[in-house]
């Protein structure tokens, strides 16, 4: 990890959460105490920002500067607001399509669907702010660029954007081997939010119960099973021929 993609140390941290920079998450020494750490906290909490404590090795680990007992992971992705999306997306006289991350961890495996979301039309990803991969360097050039062009939408829990989203009068597909109902037998026409699951557990069950339909890859195979990215990308080309017909 590059060190430009860390902010070492109590006041430049500080510095860095009053000044709004994309702090995706926060590193504290288990042990650390006194007023900065008390004001990284609290920024913390105001700006939505995930922090954890950590023993000591941890953080020598990550960094040879001195950190205080604190570090900042930066992102170079910028969030932006689902809402905001969404609108736009019908303004423009587009059906809304989002590509929601439930717990993928794997940042190589972020970036592959990043740029699958970008070629096969959707219009933004949402992903967790917690337990899922970082949005650094490493998912960026694994992503060939689409997580600079495409929207990121962060929030704190993925059910809260899921609500959101269906507001919108956006459906909740979530892509789980659990389904009986085949992809190419689901309605993916209208607004639409595909839900993809953690490379080991799958699809979270509180999403499971949100989600309007579940639907499964057909395979012949017998391994069973794709990895997520795969995964991803065979759900939106999907979507995006099941529209293409429609308006042919």
């Amino acid at each position: 990890m590059a060190d430009k993609d860390l902010i070492c140390g109590v006041w430049p941290v500080i510095e860095a959460l009053r000044a709004g920079k994309n702090v995706e998450r926060l590193l504290v020494r288990r042990d650390a105490g006194g007023e900065g750490i008390r004001e990284i906290r609290q920024l913390a909490v105001e700006r939505g920002v995930p922090w954890q404590p950590v023993p000591s090795e941890k953080l020598d680990r990550l960094t040879r500067a001195e950190h205080q007992g604190v570090v900042a992971f930066l992102s170079q992705v910028d969030e932006q607001d689902l809402d905001e999306v969404i609108t736009m997306a019908y303004e423009r006289g587009l059906t809304p399509l989002i590509m929601a991350l439930d717990g993928v961890t794997d940042v190589r495996n972020m970036g592959a669907i990043a740029r699958s979301a970008e070629c096969f039309g959707a219009h933004a990803l949402l992903v967790p702010k917690t337990g899922t991969a970082r949005l650094g360097p490493d998912a960026v050039k694994s992503s060939a660029g689409a997580l600079l062009r495409n929207p990121v939408c962060r929030v704190t829990r993925l059910t809260d954007g899921l609500n959101r989203a269906r507001e919108h009068g956006a459906r909740i597909i979530a892509c789980t081997e659990k389904a009986t109902t085949t992809l190419d037998q689901a309605d993916l026409s209208g607004p639409l939010v595909v839900v993809m699951g953690a490379e080991d557990e799958g699809i979270s069950d509180a999403v499971l119960r949100m989600a309007d339909e579940l639907v499964r890859i057909p395979m012949a195979g017998n391994i069973g099973s794709l990895n997520v990215s795969v995964a991803a990308g065979i759900a939106l080309h999907a979507v995006l021929l099941q529209r293409k017909a429609r308006e042919a």
